[in-house]
This record gives structure tokens, C-alpha cells and sequence, in this order.
């Protein structure tokens, strides 16, 4: 993988960490070991810094980091405790890593704060489980671990990193944008997309992504999804000729414009105005008049793109509405409108421990992501300590890190890994050899060297890649534990053995459990969520075309609404390994697809009408249609998974005759389905060599990235 010149804002944030890191160390290992002459608490003193500050990565600012160490520091206590009874047997070790190894990989479920401290927490049970088996200093070692932590948090507090935009004020700068695009004069269009691209959870730094199982991070998740298609239907509309004055259109433009600006102002202050009149009421007086309308003599029903504007001017209401409910659940913990339909607001009156139920049962399936990378890391660790207590290795604790470091969600990644961290040691074994047989028992120059040979590797190590980080740790190894005993050049030919140990286990378990990693289950992900939500298609036109009589229930969208989620879990992490293939495949669209499928069909049967005069010829062109979008939809799916194709008859929505303001809503919903279905589709089609064959590679196919 081609080497990415840093930012300087990068560079700054890689300093500023590698100081904290640097000044907590020095301002406790040199007093515990040289002062009070405790070697064991010193060790753990220096350890911890490292496993919170630099091992974990948690994002944030530094008051956000600092309660985040705090509230982990007595987990950390109970791991170190547990490791040190544990290590007073190899197997019981080995069990206890396996568990422990899977709970704090799983807690990925819980949000990316909980899934970055992770790693760390490893370290403390990882430290603690080895030889010797000596329970009498469990209270030096609790010492030392605490006294590490809260030196950590002092210096983040000391030297922080600049505060991220939260997720509520980007949300508030899009509602207001919103509003102005929906008022006279409106938004160039290029702005309003602008504006919607920040904010998915992809463009959004880790700590400030409302991703954990709260109704808060929830609603203000779906929220953000809401406003970002009202922000792209605005979009559309400015996009779409008048062609007339609509009065009716207008108001309910306003409508959304002030509804969008008292939510912007409620996500800023936690307070804002009264809505002037329900949105909803406001939706169902301007669909009766459509219907109205309509219903007139034909030389004075409204023409096809009034009809076909005034859908785009509904739609664009729905999504407001949605936004109105979800503002209400994420500022008040309740909606402030009726959250209805339900099932799309399934968690607005969840009470916390079902919400937290449902993600962590959502996630326990060998399809989930998460699932997977923790049963990876649980075997690979495991399996780790239980060579490393085997073979009776000296620090064998470095087998167990390098599993937890070189480890990643593909083989490919992780041999890449692997290959620069066994160069990386190697140099560094040479480097440090050489130091010790040159200084020898010279404790006082490892203790000056200490702290500046800390500050180059944890500065310069995640700037230039893993071969000059596993380089300059070594180092870092060899200064730290010549000051603690007794050592000799023989200790980098340990790490260098140790090292190449747990990358060969860390290896052996990509290549055995999920090798792919996200790569192949978003394939499937994403493929099972297209035929699920499709199927959302022609059962909601059947209802909006079914007579008086018809059934008038809305489809039931539970099954597609837990197939999307899991499919944007795996796109998470396929977007967070390194781009080996697929890079031009627009995941993307597939999510708006299943999105804008939902929205439909929620929206469309809401109103109860019924088409009287739109003639049976109209109502099976309609039907036609959704099969059509229901075979795309399933081409699409076969695609993703290897499967076998067959083209699909495409006649469309008719531009012509349109009976009446129903069909209007069908159509406008169904052709922007099928755009993006088209789109979609090319994003999978091998496109043509210079010579003009096609490309027959089945993975990499062309298309605006995703």
C-alpha cells in the first residue's frame, strides 16, 4: 500500500499524544523505580499509559478521552486482577483469554469509545497472566496500573486535542440549510448535496458518531439520514422547472422551512418555539386537495409535472416530519409528534436495556461483522498464550501483543502487516543489541534515553507505518527493561522471536476464520437487504392500488429494517480496512435504495386514498413496474454474490396519460428507484476494455466510488 504523506493537523494530533504518552510515563515510572524501588508497580505504572493512550486510540478530545480512561480504569483493575489469578495455570490462562478476548472485541457493539479502549484493556489481562504466578503482588500491580491511568488523564486534561464538530451542530447547520433551500430564493442545488455529504457516519470523526444502542444516538442517526434525503430532495426540486404558481406547494414549503429552522435551534439550545400547526395536518390538507383537484372535469385537473412536483413536494414533507420526530427523541428522550408509522421509530419508547438487548442479539450471528472479529481475536489471542506458555517463552506477553496489534479483518492486510513488522523488529533487534552490548549495566543512560527514545517512537512509528513503529518500540523495550534488571542483547532476539510467533498465529487465524473479512459479508450484507427491502415494493403499491375495500395496513418492514442494519455494519468496517478491491462498487446507493424503499413505504399507504378513476390498465402497469424493481433488485443481489443472472424486461412508469394524483406518488417513487437501481447495476457491470471487450474480472467492476 502506497505510503500517504500525513496533514499537519495529523502530525500535530501524533505529537501532542506521543507528549502526553510521554510526560505521564516519566512522571511515575522514574519515581516508583528509583524512589520508592517498587520495579513491579513501576512496570505497570509504564505499561498503562501505553495500553490507554497509544494501543487504544480513543478518539476525542481530551476531556471526551480523559472519562472515557476514568470509567474504564476499574474493568482495568478487575482484568489485571483476573489475569493475575489465572496465570497460576497455562490453560486456565488460555480460558480466561478466550473470554475475555471476545467480550471486549464484541464490545464493539456498544460505539466506537467502547470498541477504541478495547485493545488496552486486553493489554492489562495480557500483562497479568503470565509467569510468575504471584498473587502477593497483585497490590503493587493495581497500584502501578492506576497510577498510570490517572497520570494519562491529568495530561490530557494538561494537553488536549482541539474538540471535533459534535454530531449535533452538524445536524443543526443542515436543518438550517434546509430551511433556506425550502424557502423563497432557495439553495443552489450543489450546496444542498454539499451540505447532505457531511453527514453520514462515514464523514464523521469516530468520537463525535451517534452509534451506540441509546435512543438518543439512535434518533439522531436516523435523523441525520432523514435530513440528508430532504437536503437531496430539495435538491431535485430546485432542479425541476415551475410550471406554474402553486400555492399549495408553497405553503407546505414554508411549513418545512419553519420546521426545519425550530429544529436546527432545539439541537443548539435544547429549547426552541412552538410549530405553528402540525406538519401532518398540514400533509393531509394538501393531499385532499390534490385529490380534489383531480377529481375535477379533465379540462381542469392539473397537468402531469404539476401533479409529479407536488409528489416531490409531499415526499420532501415526509422526510421533514421524519427529522421533526427524531429531533424530538434526541433532545426530549421522547417524541414531542406521534412517531408514527411505528415500526420505522421501533426505539422511540424502547426502554434502554431492550435497546441494548436488541444490538447485542442483533450481532450474535456468524453474518455479523463485529461477531466475527471478535471470535477472531478471541482464538488468536488464545491460542497465543497458550504457545507462549507451552513452549515456556521469556516475555511471552509480546506474542499475545503482537496478535492484538498485527491483526486485522483480511489476510491480506494482516501479511502486509506481518511482513513490515518482522522487517521492522529485525532492524530494531540489531539496534537494540548493539545499545546494550554498548552500555551494559549503564542504568543511568537507559534512564536518560528513555524518555526521548519514547517521544521518536510514538511520534514518528504511527507517521511512517508499522516496520519503523515495531522498529522504534523495540527500543523503547530494550531502555525500559534494562533500568528494571539485569539484561543482555539476547533480550531483542526474544522480542524478535516473540514477535514473529504471534504474527504467524495472527496469520493463521485470518486465513481460518473469515479471511475476506467485511469484504465478503458486505457483499452478502448488502445483497440480502436489496431482495428483503424490495419485496417492501409491490406490497405497497398493491395497497395503494387496491380499492375502498382494500387492505389498508402498512407492509411489515421489520425483517428488511434488521437486514439494512447489518448491511451498514458491514459497509462500516469493509470502509475502515484498506481498500484492496472493490473500491468503485457503489455501496453507497445500495443503502439510499433500502432507505428510500422504507421511506415509501411507510409514507405512501399513510394517507389511506385509493385510486377510482386511474383505470385497470394504469393499475397493472403499476404492479409491472414493482415486479420489475423486485427482479432488478434481486439481479443486483445475484451479482453481489456470484450468482446466476438473468436481464430483466424493463418497461418502466409511461410518461404519458397519468389517471390521477395516486399514480403520481407511485411514479415519482418508483422511477427514483429505478434510477438508482440503473445506477447501481453499472457500478457492477465489467466495463469495456480500450479494445472494446468487456472486463471479465468478477470482482473489480467500475463505477463513481461508493
Amino acid at each position: 500500500m502506497a505510503y500517504v504523506t500525513p496533514t499537519g493537523q495529523e502530525r500535530a494530533t501524533v505529537l501532542r499524544r506521543a507528549v502526553r504518552i510521554v510526560g505521564a510515563v516519566s512522571v511515575v515510572f522514574y519515581p516508583l523505580l528509583y524512589g520508592a524501588e517498587l520495579p513491579i508497580m513501576a512496570l505497570y505504572a509504564f505499561f498503562a499509559p501505553i495500553a490507554v493512550g497509544n494501543l487504544s486510540q480513543i478518539p476525542g478530545s481530551g476531556r471526551q478521552r480523559a472519562s472515557v480512561m476514568l470509567r474504564a480504569l476499574p474493568l482495568a483493575l478487575a482484568l489485571a486482577t483476573l489475569g493475575t489469578l489465572l496465570a497460576v495455570d497455562t490453560w486456565a490462562a488460555v480460558g480466561g483469554m478466550l473470554i475475555v478476548g471476545f467480550v471486549l472485541g464484541f464490545a464493539a457493539v456498544a460505539g466506537p469509545r467502547p470498541a477504541s479502549v478495547a485493545p488496552g484493556l486486553q493489554l492489562f489481562y495480557i500483562l497479568a497472566c503470565f509467569p510468575p504466578y504471584a498473587p502477593e503482588t497483585l497490590g503493587q500491580r493495581l497500584s502501578g496500573l492506576t497510577i498510570g491511568v490517572l497520570a494519562l488523564v491529568v495530561c490530557e486534561l494538561l494537553l488536549p486535542d482541539p474538540s471535533a464538530v459534535p454530531y449535533r451542530e452538524r445536524l443543526s447547520r443542515a436543518l438550517d440549510e434546509a430551511a433556506r433551500g425550502a424557502a423563497p430564493g432557495g439553495v443552489a442545488p450543489g450546496k444542498l448535496r454539499e451540505i447532505g455529504a457531511l453527514l453520514p457516519l462515514a464523514s464523521v470523526p469516530p468520537a463525535e458518531r451517534p452509534a451506540g444502542p441509546g435512543r438518543t444516538d439512535r434518533a439522531l442517526e436516523h435523523g441525520g439520514r432523514a435530513a440528508r434525503s430532504l437536503l437531496d430532495q430539495l435538491a431535485a426540486l430546485a432542479e425541476t422547472p415551475s410550471a406554474s404558481a402553486d400555492p399549495a406547494s408553497a405553503a407546505i414549503l414554508h411549513r418545512v422551512a419553519e420546521l426545519c429552522s425550530i429544529c436546527a435551534q432545539l439541537l443548539r439550545t435544547g429549547t426552541g418555539p412552538k410549530v405553528a400547526g402540525s406538519l401532518e395536518g398540514a400533509m393531509r390538507a394538501f393531499q385532499a386537495e390534490r385529490v380534489r383537484l383531480a377529481a375535477g372535469p379533465p379540462g381542469e385537473r392539473p397537468p402531469v409535472e404539476v401533479e409529479r412536483r407536488r409528489s416531490r413536494v409531499l415526499e420532501l414533507a415526509e422526510s421533514a416530519r421524519t427529522v421533526e420526530i427524531t429531533v424530538g427523541i434526541a433532545t426530549c428522550g421522547r417524541p414531542t409528534e406521534p412517531a408514527v408509522p411505528h415500526p420505522l421509530f421501533w426505539y422511540a419508547e424502547m426502554s434502554v436495556p431492550r435497546l441494548w438487548a436488541r444490538r447485542v442479539l442483533g450481532n450474535v450471528t456468524f453474518r455479523s461483522v463485529l461477531f466475527q472479529n471478535a471470535v477472531r481475536t478471541a482464538l488468536g489471542l488464545a491460542a497465543a498464550r497458550a504457545v507462549a506458555g507451552s513452549l515456556d517463552l521469556d516475555h511471552g506477553f509480546w506474542v499475545l501483543l503482537a496478535v492484538l496489534t498485527l491483526g486485522h479483518t483480511t489476510v491480506g492486510a494482516t501479511w502486509q502487516a506481518v511482513r513490515r513488522a518482522v522487517a521492522g523488529n529485525a532492524v530494531g533487534a540489531l539496534l537494540a543489541g548493539a545499545l546494550l552490548i554498548g552500555l551494559g549495566s549503564r542504568t543511568d543512560v537507559y534512564a536518560a534515553l528513555l524518555a526521548p527514545v519514547m517521544l521518536v517512537a510514538f511520534t514518528l512509528g504511527p507517521l511512517l507505518g508499522v516496520a519503523y513503529a515495531q522498529a522504534l518500540f523495540t527500543l523503547v523495550v530494550a531502555t525500559t527493561f534494562a533500568q528494571i534488571g539485569p539484561v543482555t542483547w539476547h533480550l531483542s532476539e526474544v522480542r524478535l522471536i516473540d514477535v514473529i510467533t504471534g504474527s504467524t498465529i495472527g496469520l493463521l487465524c485470518g486465513i481460518l476464520a473469515w479471511p475476506a473479512g467485511a469484504r465478503r459479508e458486505v457483499h452478502r450484507a448488502m445483497a440480502e437487504m436489496l431482495r428483503t427491502c424490495a419485496q417492501l415494493v409491490p406490497v405497497t403499491a398493491q395497497t395503494l392500488l387496491s380499492g375502498p375495500g382494500g387492505s389498508r395496513s402498512s407492509p411489515q418492514a421489520l425483517p428488511a429494517i434488521h437486514r439494512l442494519r447489518l448491511a451498514e455494519a458491514a459497509y462500516a468496517q469493509y470502509r475502515s480496512e484498506d481498500p484492496e478491491e472493490e473500491t468503485h462498487t457503489d455501496w453507497h446507493a445500495m443503502l439510499i435504495a433500502a432507505n428510500r424503499m422504507f421511506l415509501g413505504a411507510y409514507w405512501l399507504p399513510r394517507f389511506g386514498l385509493r385510486s377510482a378513476s386511474g383505470g385497470a390498465a394504469a393499475s397493472a402497469q403499476a404492479r409491472s413496474t414493482a415486479d420489475e424493481l423486485v427482479a432488478e433488485a434481486n439481479r443486483i443481489a445475484s451479482l453481489l454474490t456470484g450468482g446466476r443472472t438473468e436481464p430483466v424486461l424493463r418497461r418502466g412508469v409511461s410518461d404519458e396519460s397519468l389517471p390521477s394524483p395516486l399514480s403520481a406518488d407511485l411514479e415519482v417513487w418508483m422511477t427514483g428507484l429505478t434510477h438508482l437501481f440503473h445506477r447501481i447495476e453499472s457500478s457492477l457491470t465489467p466495463p469495456p476494455d480500450p479494445d472494446g471487450a468487456p472486463v471479465t474480472s468478477s470482482r473489480h467492476r467500475a463505477s463513481p466510488p461508493g
